[in-house]
């Protein structure tokens, strides 16, 4: 049975009063509505400084974010909690699940196709994650059960980006989020809510993100996978023809 476990993803629990109230103020996404939620905490100025996944947890809500990130992620909510009675911790009990089918979970709230995520209670002796291990995505590392290259491998193929590598510093929508569900034009204000609206409003999103064949990377390279031989560049999007640009994101442009 292949492996399900994406172990460079972690789970970050915020408990406490009124916590969907708190981050419904902070993230791009509606967090009062059906969850799970692909959303994004902003710079005021618009521009992508960590996304993630929320889940409902009873009255708790979850933060699926990349592992590397969770700790600072879960300082710069902290400062914005100040005197809430809300507790912002890792919850290491828990990991992160992802399957191209079957029945667990709910279908990815980006797309579909993406495969179905999910939450369990961590297996005790997880492997540690790539990231961790110091391997590299290549054949030789490849079980054909690995999550983490596969998932690799069917989202990039998919033309959908993630994670601080490939998003971080970009303005929101230039990161394809109202095309990937990752944001809401309706839930009221959020940091870096202005801008974002602005230019939806203007319907004027300059450049974007897209995968694309790559030996080498560039200078508009944000991501380099070597071994898969693709990049994720940001271009203008007068500068994307001749690509061959997923279904979701052609229809957008």
């Amino acid at each position: 049975m292949p492996a399900t476990t994406l172990t460079s993803r972690a789970l970050l629990r915020l408990s406490g009063e009124d916590v969907r109230g708190f981050l419904q103020g902070l993230v791009t996404n509606d967090v009062f509505g059906d969850l799970p939620v692909w959303a994004a905490l902003l710079s005021a100025q618009g521009k992508c400084l960590f996304d993630f996944f929320v889940w409902a947890d009873g009255e708790d809500l979850l933060l699926d974010c990349e592992a590397d990130a969770a700790t600072d992620l879960a300082r710069r909510l902290t400062l914005y909690r100040l005197r809430r009675p809300i507790t912002i911790e890792r919850d290491d009990g828990l990991s992160v699940h992802w399957s191209t089918n079957g029945n667990d979970g709910t279908p990815d709230p980006r797309l579909a196709e993406l495969g179905r995520r999910w939450c369990s209670p961590a297996k005790a002796g997880a492997q540690p994650s790539l990231e961790a291990t110091g391997l590299r995505l290549s054949p030789e590392n490849d079980d054909g059960n690995n999550a983490e290259n596969l998932y690799l491998r069917h989202r990039l193929s998919l033309g959908v980006c993630e994670g601080r590598a490939e998003l971080a510093d970009l303005l929101w929508l230039e990161c394809n989020a109202a095309e990937l569900s990752g944001v809401s034009f309706t839930k009221g204000c959020y940091v870096g809510q202005e801008n974002t609206a602005r230019m939806n409003w203007r319907q004027k999103v300059n450049r974007r993100l897209v995968v694309v064949p790559a030996g080498a990377p560039t200078q508009r390279t944000r991501a380099f996978y070597p071994d898969l031989g693709l990049a994720v560049e940001h271009r203008r999007v007068d500068d994307l023809a001749g690509l061959s640009l997923p279904d979701w994101l052609r229809a957008a442009l």
